[in-house]
């Protein structure tokens, strides 16, 4: 049996990669061909998520072994085929390609080929370019400061803090209400 997956991006619209791979093949294995499918490193840590109908995270397929406790199931890639976790059209799921900012591929079974073997997985569509695959937190070089005193013996700390107490009566409340709503992704939801 074959699976035909659709990977879909909220950074940017125009970016779709299809990727079909026999079912008896490990969730290792679409990992790898979806890092290769955008030119990702190999190097972060990656999780699937098998999904329900809202995109709500349900069951955790990780890269490495997270849990060593008998009392928790435990699924990992390089153990774990794609049949095990997969059987109708349909099925959702959430590739976290970035662990420290949960940046996602939205990924969605969209057809099985019931009498179709493969012997390698590909990618068979591809369309737009794949966001960056970190956030690049790094500091760069040339913006490197200082870690040496910068508050000298003669300075108050006063000074360098700022004097009073913090008030909250000085936030502006209108300032979050823009937050509502936030991380509802409308393309997503009609997927």
């Amino acid at each position: 049996m074959v699976y035909k997956f659709r990977l879909l991006s909220d950074e940017s619209d125009l970016f779709c990669r299809e990727i079909m791979i026999d079912s008896e093949a490990y969730f290792l294995d679409l990992h790898n061909t979806i890092l290769e499918s955008v030119d990702y490193e190999k190097n972060m840590i990656t999780s699937f998520f098998m999904c329900d109908e809202k995109w709500e995270k349900k069951l955790e397929v990780t890269l490495i072994e997270m849990e060593s406790s008998p009392e928790y199931d435990s699924w990992v890639m390089g153990t774990t085929r794609l049949s095990e976790m997969l059987d109708e059209e349909g099925q959702r799921l959430i590739y976290v390609f970035d662990n420290l900012t949960e940046r996602a591929f939205y990924m969605k079974l969209v057809e099985i080929f019931p009498t179709k073997r493969l012997s390698q997985p590909e990618c068979v569509f591809s369309r737009g370019k794949a966001p960056k695959q970190d956030m690049g937190f790094e500091h760069d070089k040339k913006e490197k400061v200082s870690t040496t005193a910068i508050v000298s013996e003669d300075d108050s700390l006063d000074d360098f803090y700022g004097e009073g107490d913090f008030d909250p009566e000085e936030l502006d409340p209108e300032g979050f209400s823009d937050l509502e709503g936030f991380g509802d992704n409308p393309s997503l939801d009609d997927y």
